[in-house]
């Protein structure tokens, strides 16, 4: 199979460009493919929400899949009946329940016939030259195409603590691609973790009946976005861009990002749920897990044993560049440049090869604190339409790509 475009993650990054490309670059479907091990596309996605029971999303009403940022706005009028269980809209900014956005991007999916060009499988090799990109497949296939798009995350990189094995039966990681420990009897648990994860797999765990009790590092903090918005336009990221060391770039989108803390609905609502008495939060330190009589017990760091059935880690990833032996075999053989912490050092088009691109947490050397968010999926899509060269455009519809505006 020849193609002009292969995105490599069916995850919301793949999704959005995929939709970029065929939307606004007029690409013809034959020549586009996600490739995905998942069975469906955004299926990790869907997983994880589902799993923490997220209720809205922490981004606003602008950022979705589809080209017009107010495509979410206008859907939101045809599905009144999806308000029953909850707000379709959460403050502030108008933030989208789960399950309005969770349809909109079927629709998104359904109208660009997406799941037809889903190819089940994964990627062990790519192998770019100067004309386009072999990528082997892990049954051994090969695939030909004239650019790659890596739109790979970092979910298969959950971060396990020191004092936590994955193979003990008695601890599980919400974020393990085999996550298999949620509860289906009442049970005595403790959810590891004080960002916004943590708090709705507590909350969803005391909905449903269980004793709940969360261990955090820290006291409970409150921000509205996992990085102040002047990371999404020219306040903070014209300054980002004149910096030309990787290394201060790096410690920069570390110190931006709100890591471990709460949107506003969440920590409202986990206020409530502790005033009620249905979860416990105590800030202590995990020093160690020992069995006690057919149960478990975290030793913290006050001296205090605590008894649990089940222990749920909700500590998100690790730092690590994702995309495993494949990228690692890349990089080896083609010898693409990495900055100090691993990740790819790329052009403004978000370019590491000139037949290869980057989204997701693979472009935050370029795109900053926000490039694994929607909007960063958004700002890629941006960066890549821009950049499509005479020959591009000449395969797809011979003129320069309409913009999209981004939310």
């Amino acid at each position: 199979m020849d193609l002009d475009w292969l995105i490599i993650g069916g995850g919301i990054h793949g999704v959005h460009l995929a939709v970029r490309l065929l939307g606004e670059a007029q690409c013809p479907v034959d020549a586009l493919r996600i490739l995905d091990p998942e069975p469906h596309l955004l299926a990790r996605w869907r997983r994880f929400s589902t799993t923490t029971g997220m209720t809205h999303l922490r981004s606003t009403v602008v950022h979705h899949l589809d080209l017009d940022p107010y495509s979410l706005l206008q859907y939101a009028e045809q599905r009144a009946d999806l308000a029953a269980s909850m707000p379709l809209f959460v403050p502030p900014y108008d933030r989208p329940s789960l399950a309005l956005f969770d349809a909109h991007c079927d629709r998104v999916i359904e109208r660009y016939g997406l799941a037809d060009l889903h190819i089940r499988d994964r990627a062990v090799r790519c192998a770019p030259d100067e004309s386009g990109v072999t990528v082997t497949l892990s049954g051994g296939e090969p695939l030909r195409t004239r650019h790659v798009v890596l739109a790979l995350g970092a979910s298969n990189q959950p971060a396990w603590p020191e004092w936590a094995s994955p193979s003990d039966p008695y601890v599980h990681h919400i974020f393990d691609p085999s996550f298999a420990g949620w509860p289906e009897t009442q049970e005595s648990l403790v959810v590891v973790g004080g960002g916004i994860s943590a708090a709705q797999a507590a909350l969803r765990l005391a909905r449903e009946g269980h004793e709940v009790r969360m261990i955090t590092p820290h006291a409970l903090r409150e921000h509205d976005f996992d990085s102040d918005p002047g990371w999404m336009g020219p306040k903070f990221m014209a300054g980002f861009s004149r910096e030309r060391d990787f290394t201060k770039r790096r410690r920069l989108i570390t110190e931006a990002r709100h890591r471990g803390s709460l949107a506003p609905d969440v920590h409202r609502d986990l206020m409530h749920a502790i005033g009620e008495g249905d979860v416990s939060v105590q800030v202590d330190e995990i020093v160690g897990l020992r069995r006690v009589a057919g149960r478990c017990a975290l030793r913290l760091g006050s001296g205090e044993d605590l008894p649990a059935d089940r222990i749920l880690l909700a500590t998100g990833f690790t730092a690590t560049r994702p995309g495993g032996a494949m990228i690692e075999g890349m990089v080896r053989a083609e010898g693409l440049r990495c900055a100090a912490c691993g990740y790819p050092v790329i052009d403004e088009a978000l370019r590491w090869h000139p037949r290869v691109r980057v989204t997701g947490p693979l472009a935050e050397l370029e795109l900053g604190p926000a490039a694994r968010n929607i909007t960063g999926a958004r700002r890629a899509g941006d960066r890549v339409l821009a950049s499509l060269d005479a020959p591009d455009k000449a395969r797809t519809t011979g003129r320069r790509p309409r913009r999209s505006p981004t939310g």
